[in-house]
């Protein structure tokens, strides 16, 4: 998700791609009002069919934001809707972009408690998987934990440490394995068993149901230096997860922790393979 985005082009479809009217940090305006028929149908038809499925699968903190935030289960949401209650809440609010960013905007953007959000929605031949994030992605996936002040403030702590994994060869690789896992891939235990509350698991159906149920990916334990020399996949499910015990682990773990000693120390080193058992 971290990554510059393609050279601009115009797309044939609504709002998809188009870096036309950005500003200086990349956002522009969400244009409701442009969103068709068939792409609030779009939204309709993930929402229907994931709301089902995360009352079983989901963390208690993504169902807690879920519900306070009162999104439409049948239209795109406004943004500038969801901000009110997010400011209220955490202090969070959402900024409408076009679709993968520079990496050093997006730290900027979540240092000052800014979350970028992709304004265009995937198409249907597209429903079950896509290369990039849209606003079903980024708003239903990642929105609801910004209601959580932990793991919202684990999100500032986050865009914070960027400039320094920049800075630092090897850094961003490292950093961005941390997101990967944490942020968009993530489980954790709870009292009523194994939860996601990874943004990548929670917007996709088949994954949803996979990372509890299959027997095949590994399940590790929250290693920070581990996490952050795993390598992972980006073009099937994933092969390892990483299960916090809590939100404080996660957040405790890396605000404590200064970095630059292990990109120095790993940064240059080829990854761990997604799949790699433990020693």
């Amino acid at each position: 998700m971290v990554q510059p985005p393609s050279a601009p082009v115009n797309q044939p479809r609504g709002l998809r791609g188009d870096y036309s009217r950005v500003g200086a940090d990349y956002t522009l305006a969400q244009d409701w009002e442009r969103y068709s028929q068939d792409e609030h149908a779009i939204w309709a038809t993930l929402y229907r069919r994931q709301i089902d499925l995360i009352e079983s699968y989901a963390a208690p903190e993504f169902l807690t934001g879920v519900r306070a935030l009162g999104a439409s289960a049948s239209m795109i949401p406004r943004f500038e809707d969801a901000n009110r209650v997010l400011q209220a809440t955490t202090g969070w609010g959402i900024v409408a972009v076009p679709g993968l960013i520079p990496e050093e905007t997006f730290f900027d953007h979540l240092a000052h408690l800014r979350f970028p959000v992709t304004v265009w929605i995937r198409r249907r031949e597209e429903l079950d998987y896509l290369v990039e994030p849209d606003v079903f992605h980024d708003f239903f996936g990642h929105v609801p934990l910004l209601m959580n002040p932990i793991f919202a403030r684990f999100m500032q702590a986050y865009g914070e440490a960027g400039p320094k994994a920049l800075a630092t060869p090897g850094g961003l690789r490292m950093l961005a394995r941390l997101y990967w896992y944490m942020v968009e891939f993530g489980l954790i235990r709870t009292g009523s068993g194994l939860r996601v509350y990874g943004a990548g698991i929670l917007s996709s159906k088949g994954e949803t149901v996979y990372s509890i149920e299959s027997p095949e990916p590994q399940r590790l334990a929250f290693d920070l230096v581990r996490v952050m020399r795993t390598d992972y996949r980006i073009d099937d499910f994933q092969r390892t997860y990483f299960v916090l015990d809590s939100f404080e682990q996660l957040f405790e773990a890396c605000y404590n922790t200064d970095f630059a000693p292990m990109y120095r120390q790993y940064g240059a080193q080829p990854p761990i393979a997604a799949d790699a058992r433990p020693a």
